[in-house]
């Protein structure tokens, strides 16, 4: 949707909660809002070859590769507000590697889109899956919903935490919990 019709979008929407449009703190407000929301929701515009762009490399290594702590901004679907948090991911390599930058940016993909938690962790986990054909695939992800803290119940302290365990992760209760136990240093 073009940058023009978001903010008239914006422009209703504003009017509609009793705010004057006219009012100097809220006269670019519409724009600068549609140019945000465009921001948060750019990985609907991505899909996971661009992401990726090449950088799978080949490799004797079987060795398990873990990213930790990737910050993650994302937009609940339910509400459209923020939930904020990381996301660990982690490979067995099976004659490729992937580009250490393309982990962050397939997160980052899923995240840039309005979304759920339990949903996102499966199709960062998927896409590992799918770039790299590795024997297993690991995702954690650990967020705070500020739809549970600033409205509903308000629970401030609350974190939700999703896994997705793929291939031997799910087989192998030896790999899950030296996975389990890398993530949690």
């Amino acid at each position: 949707m073009s940058t023009e019709k978001l903010t008239e979008h914006y422009s209703g929407i504003i009017h509609g909660i009793g705010e004057d449009l006219s009012r100097d703190g809220l006269l670019k407000t519409p724009e600068r809002a549609a140019k945000a929301m465009q921001f948060l929701c750019k990985g609907y515009h991505q899909n996971l070859d661009e992401v990726v762009n090449q950088a799978i490399f080949e490799t004797t290594n079987d060795d398990m590769v873990i990213v930790k702590d990737i910050e993650l901004y994302s937009l609940c679907e339910h509400h459209i507000l923020p939930f904020i948090g990381k996301a660990h991911v982690a490979y067995l390599p099976r004659g490729k590697v992937i580009g250490l930058s393309k982990i962050a940016r397939i997160v980052d993909m899923f995240a840039r889109r309005l979304q759920i938690q339990e949903n996102m962790t499966v199709q960062i986990a998927d896409a590992i899956d799918k770039a790299i054909n590795p024997s297993g695939v690991a995702v954690t992800i650990e967020a705070e919903h500020l739809c549970m803290k600033m409205r509903g119940v308000e629970k401030q302290n609350s974190v939700m935490k999703t896994s997705v365990m793929l291939g031997t992760f799910r087989t192998s209760q030896a790999t899950r919990m030296e996975y389990l136990n890398l993530i949690s240093n």
